[in-house]
């Protein structure tokens, strides 16, 4: 928490007039000083997006709102990303009197912080589609989704059939998963067979701990209970900390999928040390475990990466 010393000094480095005093002595706008005296990722990102958000001047406001515009509608495709960065960046440095040969590096700089906020945003959007996408029995690409999950996780026990109470032993509900995908859609699945693909050995590690005799789970059901966790940690914004620091370029889907794959092996461990009784504990365990990475990321130089030990339980 600030003290009330420390919140008074940030509210007044804010105002106009500390602004304007900056502007003359440093002969730099607000946004540059950002971009020189924050170290890149979250913390230069978050405060550039708050600059500009604060952003009282018209030709900001009209960016911000062009820039909104283009990502809502995932319009920041990898052709159209360039022009859009380099109208942005123009922009800023035309409205705010940045001289280009005087100042090389801003324009690079700031330019990632865009490149960053608006990608985030469109990911939002992107993550948001594919969960309102329902599971499609009937939807070819979704069958062989699904059976590619069984594939990766169960490579020496081929499936009976497609309805089957095989599907239990990967931690669905029922003989039919696709019941199991209403809340997050095709997003759920998504993410199981990512983290299955391209972490295999921490998906494995991670489903023998879900068929332990007594702190064993249901391996898709806590999956796709994760997907929710982690898109409410993308709505509200407490991603961006991890996003803005692990993302070297515009954020895709596949930023979201690595922050999933963390959560489920880092959310596997602390059920095991929790020592939970029966499955009954799991929302108060999941909200305990949500906290704590909410935590983690309230600090802005947090990046998570999954590292796989060796664990004999």
């Amino acid at each position: 928490m600030l003290s009330p010393e420390r919140k008074l000094s940030k509210s007044m480095q804010n105002g106009p007039i500390i602004k304007w005093l900056l502007r003359h002595t440093t002969q730099m706008c607000e946004l540059q000083r950002i971009c020189y005296g924050e170290p890149s990722g979250a913390r230069r990102t978050l405060a550039v997006e708050e600059s500009l958000k604060l952003s009282r001047n018209p030709n900001i406001k009209t960016l911000i709102a062009y820039l909104n515009d283009f990502a809502d509608q995932r319009a920041i495709t990898k052709e159209a990303e360039h022009k859009i960065l380099k109208e942005a960046i123009i922009t800023v440095m035309v409205t705010k009197k940045v001289n280009p040969t005087a100042h090389p590096d801003f324009a690079k700089s700031f330019g990632k912080c865009i490149e960053l906020i608006w990608g985030y945003r469109q990911l939002c959007v992107e993550c948001e589609e594919l969960r309102k996408t329902p599971y499609d029995a009937e939807n070819s690409e979704h069958e062989l989704l699904l059976l590619k999950l069984w594939k990766l996780l169960m490579p020496h026990e081929p499936l009976d059939a497609r309805v089957t109470k095989q599907w239990q032993q990967i931690g669905f509900q029922g003989d039919d998963p696709k019941t199991d995908f209403r809340g997050m859609g095709i997003l759920g699945l998504e993410n199981l067979v990512y983290f299955a693909q391209e972490y295999p050995s921490a998906a494995a590690h991670v489903l023998s701990h879900s068929t332990h005799s007594r702190y064993g789970y249901a391996f898709a059901i806590v999956g796709i209970n994760l997907t929710s966790m982690a898109l409410r940690l993308l709505r509200d914004g407490s991603a961006k900390t991890h996003i803005y620091n692990s993302s070297k370029g515009f954020p895709t889907i596949r930023a979201f999928h690595h922050f999933y794959c963390y959560l489920f092996y880092e959310f596997d461990g602390f059920w095991i040390h929790s020592k939970p009784s029966n499955m009954m504990e799991f929302s108060s365990i999941q909200e305990k475990f949500e906290n704590s990475i909410r935590m983690a990321l309230a600090d802005s130089s947090t990046v998570f990466r999954i590292n796989i030990s060796v664990d004999n339980i």
